[in-house]
């Protein structure tokens, strides 16, 4: 909702004035570099767009989930649909044992503070978790846009809670201070919005909402922040055509200022996901565990439950440093990238959990980011004789990498996939500074035997590579 009272909606005057005045609010069409492809209002079109090649680099991105809904800090961010559209027992409880009677969702506003929030302090834990890109929530379901936005009818965090541009705070940090991609997620629709509301009352055959306040969002974002991942999410039930985003991607591609290196995903409409945009994402939590075709993306929580801040989570809800590795590596070997989500607290803390998980995978990355950034799939995502073994190659270097996230207690790992070729293979463990001795086996497969090593001298804890040179 773009504001949680209908007090501040718009009046039909206003709307209608909005309407007229569109065309001029919106910026105007940019010229496209001489002899780039354009690109129509079509999927056809725009799904044969050549996926910018940073974005499968990269393969590591960090997902920042904060809004109004950090303030209760209860159960998910999705607080306010559960609390007062589906009245789910445990939500209203929540609210009753701890609020007055009357207060209303809109009140959680001015108690979203951000007082701690200090985005030169993110950018720098960004940077030491070892990820390449990273997306911020600009607003999800609720409506609460994290900038100033012209449209959003004083339900931002220029107006209300922060008094601040979040969005334009932490671009300007993660651009001075990392090597970072900056990446924006925005929802499509607002669950109360009046106009949204009206709009699918009507089967989607009013825009009211897409045309007075979504793509003129939108078209903020990408102006202002030059976003270089453009996340969509939440359609509402709604299909593209409602949403106009054939139309919106073309402008995207072919005119604004990132359209030589935004990337965009699959949730552009009811229907489109898995089947159009420029990467999928297919689900939350998606991983399917073989090699896709098509560049897609793993988007996970380490909170287990809920994308937002959770008061109530306990620390078994959290996934381990291990299970975090074991994801990434599950997910880069079968084609995806990896974009983990944190969720700050209403006064912009990332709590102590969260800062270990990502400066425990900054620390396993320093080892063995080799054998992840900038890699390819292999012949075989994973190994068929020893299980959590999972493979990656970088063929212009005649290297494959063999991760294996269990040490055998032998000290020996028979590797079932790759074939050596006799007097030209080599073996080195990454961290490790020596070549290690291996046995070739009939027709494919090779036994290597590991280093002695205390646990001090272990290159990393929680998953080890093999860098295999000259195998097929």
């Amino acid at each position: 909702m773009a504001g949680p009272a209908d007090t501040r909606c718009p009046g039909t005057a206003r709307l209608a004035l909005q309407l007229l005045l569109l065309p001029l609010l919106l910026p105007p069409p940019a010229r496209p570099a001489a002899g780039a492809q354009r690109y129509e209002p079509t999927w056809e079109s725009l799904d044969a767009r050549p996926l910018p090649a940073w974005f499968d680099q990269a393969k590591f991105g960090i997902f920042i989930h904060w809004g109004v809904y950090s303030v209760p800090g209860f159960g998910s961010e999705w607080f306010w649909w559960y609390w007062q559209e589906k009245q789910i027992p445990e939500y209203v409880k929540f609210m009753k044992h701890n609020y007055p009677p009357d207060f209303k969702y809109e009140d959680f506003g001015p108690q979203f503070t951000a007082q701690f929030f200090n985005a030169s302090q993110w950018a720098d834990l960004l940077q030491a978790s070892g990820a390449k890109y990273m997306v911020l929530t600009t607003k999800h379901h609720e409506g609460f846009t994290m900038w100033g936005s012209k449209y959003s009818w004083n339900w931002n965090a220029v107006d209300e809670g922060p008094k601040r541009d979040i969005v334009k705070e932490l671009e300007v940090a993660i651009r001075n201070r990392t090597d970072l991609h900056f990446g924006l997620y925005y929802s499509l629709f607002e669950w109360f919005n009046p106009l949204f509301l009206e709009d699918k009352f009507s089967s989607f055959h009013k825009r009211q909402f897409p045309v007075s306040k979504m793509l003129p969002e939108l078209y903020e974002l990408v102006n202002n922040y030059w976003p270089e991942v453009l996340w969509a999410d939440g359609d509402g039930g709604a299909p593209d055509s409602y949403w106009n985003s054939t139309g919106f991607l073309a402008w995207l591609y072919n005119e604004s200022p990132v359209r030589d290196t935004v990337v965009t995903n699959d949730r552009w409409g009811a229907g489109s996901i898995c089947k159009h945009g420029g990467y999928y994402t297919c689900s939350d939590r998606y991983n399917p565990g073989h090699i896709l075709p098509h560049k897609w993306e793993n988007c996970m929580t380490i909170d287990k439950v809920s994308w937002g801040y959770r008061r109530n989570a306990g620390i078994c809800d959290y996934f381990t440093i291990e299970e975090l590795v074991k994801q990434l590596v599950e997910t880069v070997s079968c084609g995806g990238n990896l974009l983990m989500n944190i969720g700050p607290t209403q006064d912009g803390t990332i709590s102590p959990i969260f800062e270990e998980r990502l400066r425990q995978m900054g620390a396993w990355l320093s080892v063995n980011g080799e054998a992840i950034y900038g890699t390819h799939t292999w012949r075989s995502a994973n190994d068929t004789v020893t299980p959590d073994v999972w493979y990656t190659t970088k063929p212009k270097e005649n290297l494959v990498y063999a991760i294996f996230l269990k040490w055998p207690t032998l000290g020996q790992l028979l590797l079932g996939q790759p074939k050596a070729i006799w007097n030209s293979t080599m073996v080195k463990l990454l961290g490790y500074g020596q070549p290690l001795k291996w046995t070739s086996l009939e027709p494919n497969g090779i036994v290597v035997k590991l280093p002695q090593l205390t646990i001090s001298q272990f290159p990393c804890k929680w998953g080890w590579t093999l860098a295999l040179t000259n195998v097929i």
